[in-house]
């Protein structure tokens, strides 16, 4: 299919492995995509999902090869986009953290969905780019808002609207990604490790009301009142202070 899930202890991986087509998505991948992020949500055992490609590249987008008969009618288009958008969903959706571990190229779909990530980390040879104006496509509007809410309005215009592509370092410099390593293996690694020792219940509540805040919610609701209630009255909160107070490291449940 070109998707491949593995865990490693808490870390859930979830690669792209195409890479004889720079790991091009299909439509078959697409579709794939939200099952298994649900299946990482689900999963008492993972903590972190990490997104990569197989080989030298994280994804150089769509399959633009199918395009010809699944995107030639309005209905073909829109049920492709459909898939795309899923996709897209399930990421933002994911209380779990999920970093995109990136290298090579990180175009089109590919630049997509690591947009969708909360966290991405590149190697140096990293580029980046978003190709809709190369096909006649107009970008979707959850995609075109996360990615004005990331790099702002003049940033999100030179990638939709020229399709050129930059290097891992501009990335880094307008924000697309957190930051560049020449090891982003080890690194990302070791950040996964960080995100797996600290409090499940903070992490998780605390990303889906950054998640609420960027879908332009302006104020608290009843659900980040009982997320908040619910922290303080847990068992992590618990063990946070008599952590810090007796000068040791927390035993988070495991949850």
């Amino acid at each position: 299919m070109g998707l491949e899930f593995v865990r490693d202890g808490e870390v859930g991986r979830l690669t792209f492995t195409r890479p004889e087509k720079k790991n091009a998505i299909t439509y078959e991948m697409w579709s794939a995509i939200p099952r298994l992020v649900a299946e990482v949500e689900r999963d008492p055992g993972v903590k972190v999902l990490v997104l990569t490609g197989a080989g030298g590249d994280f994804s150089a987008g769509a399959d633009i090869g199918e395009f010809g008969s699944l995107r030639s009618t309005a209905e073909g288009a829109t049920t492709y986009d459909k898939a795309v958008e899923g996709a897209v969903s399930a990421l933002t959706g994911l209380r779990k953290p999920s970093i995109a571990m990136i290298r090579g190229n990180c175009i089109g779909g590919g630049c997509q969905l690591a947009v969708a990530c909360d966290f991405r980390f590149a190697a140096p040879e990293a580029r980046f780019g978003i190709t809709p104006a190369k096909l006649g496509i107009v970008y979707d509007f959850p995609s075109t808002r996360q990615l004005v809410e990331l790099v702002g309005p003049a940033h999100a215009r030179y990638f939709l609207l020229s399709g050129l592509l930059v290097d891992a370092a501009r990335a880094r410099e307008i924000g697309l990604v957190n930051d560049v390593f020449p090891d982003v293996e080890s690194e990302v690694d070791s950040f996964a490790r960080t995100l797996c020792s600290r409090s499940q219940s903070s992490i998780r509540g605390m990303n889906r009301i950054i998640e609420k805040i960027l879908a332009g919610q302006g104020e608290a609701d009843a659900e980040v009142d009982e997320i908040r209630a619910a922290a303080v009255h847990g068992e992590d909160y618990a063990e946070g202070v008599a952590a810090f107070l007796e000068r040791r490291t927390p035993r988070f449940s495991y949850r």
